[in-house]
């Protein structure tokens, strides 16, 4: 869709509402000829298909074309129909359409601030996702200088490095082993912020590395390992609040924290029959404390407060209502509004690769020990797809995906699937090394690399 912003009709575009049909009389249904003064529009017995219809007609053809071919294929479906005749064309100026056709296809529910029309918002979801599919992305750096103070709490055995990333609209949040939060602006790749947590006596010499950061526009929640999290306002030099102490002698550490605006969730590995905690994340309350997911890890729980080790549990949470957690053994699915209830379970004898699992939207990807990756609905834990990812089986796998595509990056090399239906695409032209941390969204991947670089793909400033 070399030109999207002018196949829709409306203002300005191809046709403008004076194309085929216009003033031809009034013809039968079927034959592509109708009556084209905006006054008869809505006179379903005489010949004329409402508008109501033609609007309904859209959405069908829309969402067809995505299941069946793929979401990129629904704008040329519509640009196909919208052709019909003038009056058809006028349909396509309708705004609420094209919300209506935003949340369909791209599971939108609000507009970026700079998009005037949720005509625009539709054609730049469709171009995003048309780059991710034909490999079109800027890349760049985001570098940043350690501050003394990173100095002073770091030793030669305990580098700083970033454990974990987490993306927003407009900012990218990256943690690291001393417990800060570094918040970069993307539009202008700049560093804006970093935030500190209050220090308390160390446990260990990572009990305070970052294990999960939830991030908007406007707040950052991030927790460590020791089980403390903070809230902390983007864009402003007030000093973050702890939101809860951590208690590790009694619940053990805490793993890997994820979360929503409505719910923060926490996986935790030590003690027995506390693995999952779950807050309020309106009122900071903790509503939640059960389940056995981590039990085995007890060990290797212990572990992550003194030494830098693999992954041992991840938590993602795909929709406001269920979240998807997992160890090395075991996947499930929780219901957040009935805590505690869980709605999915299967064990996996061979083995799964903690650190590829990943979520969005409805779906989630792992990918076990021999490197056969596995796309599962979150509702049914049916499989939508699978693939194998290359290298899985001799070198650490990192994964992260949006709701399209799934991003694998094995010994340094990224590589890239179609989340529906599992082809493989292309890999990134850049090799970054050693890889600790991946994140993605519709628009952005980010990764962190060993040195502490931090490297951005963006497939939406290819237009």
């Amino acid at each position: 869709m070399a030109s999207s912003s002018s196949q829709y009709g409306g203002n300005g575009s191809r046709g403008g509402g004076r194309g085929r049909g216009r003033g031809r009389g009034r013809g039968r249904r079927g034959t592509g000829d109708f009556e084209g003064p905006s006054s008869s529009r809505r006179r379903s017995g005489d010949g004329v298909w409402p508008e109501p219809f033609v609007e309904a007609l859209a959405i069908q053809v829309a969402v067809e074309a995505s299941r069946s071919i793929g979401r990129v294929a629904a704008a040329p479906a519509l640009f196909n129909l919208f052709q019909v005749c003038s009056t058809w064309r006028a349909v396509s100026r309708s705004d609420l359409l094209w919300r209506e056709l935003t949340r369909r296809i791209w599971n939108r529910r609000h507009r970026l601030h700079h998009h005037p029309t949720w005509r625009d918002e539709f054609i730049f979801r469709h171009r995003t996702a048309r780059n991710f599919q034909s490999h079109r992305y800027a890349y760049t750096t985001l570098p940043f200088i350690p501050s003394d103070e990173d100095n002073d709490d770091d030793d030669d055995n305990n580098a700083l490095s970033c454990r974990r990333l987490a993306l927003s609209v407009h900012h990218l949040a990256a943690g690291f082993s001393d417990g800060s939060v570094r918040i970069f602006h993307l539009p202008s790749r700049l560093h804006v912020s970093t935030l500190r947590p209050h220090h308390r006596d160390q446990l260990g010499v990572f009990s305070r590395a970052v294990c999960g950061i939830i991030l908007s526009d406007v707040q950052v929640i991030f927790a460590s390992h020791d089980g403390d999290i903070h809230v902390g306002v983007v864009n402003n030099m007030a000093p973050v609040r702890r939101a809860h102490l951590g208690d590790v002698v009694r619940d053990g550490a805490l793993v890997d924290f994820s979360g929503c605006s409505r719910w923060w969730i926490g996986l935790y590995a030590g003690v027995p029959g506390r693995s999952i905690h779950v807050w309020n994340g309106l009122t900071d309350e903790l509503v939640f404390v059960g389940g056995t997911l981590t039990d085995p890890e007890s060990v290797r729980g212990w572990h992550v407060l003194t030494e830098s080790t693999d992954f041992i549990a991840r938590v993602r949470v795909p929709t406001h209502d269920s979240a998807v957690a997992c160890t090395s053994l075991r996947v499930i699915v929780l219901d957040l509004t009935n805590h505690g209830i869980i709605l999915g379970n299967e064990e996996f004898l061979r083995g799964l690769i903690v650190g590829s699992v990943d979520s969005s939207n409805s779906a989630f990807v792992v990918v076990d020990t021999r490197g056969l990756a596995s796309v599962r609905r979150v509702d049914t834990m049916q499989e939508i797809c699978r693939f194998t990812v290359r290298g899985a089986t001799h070198r650490p796998v990192l994964g992260c995906m949006n709701t399209g595509y799934v991003i694998m990056c094995a010994g340094g090399v990224f590589r890239v699937w179609e989340a529906d239906r599992g082809q493989y695409l292309y890999s990134f032209t850049e090799r970054v090394g050693e890889v600790t941390a991946v994140v993605a969204d519709e628009r952005y991947v980010a990764a962190c690399s060993s040195d502490t670089s931090i490297h951005l793909w963006d497939f939406g400033a290819q237009q």
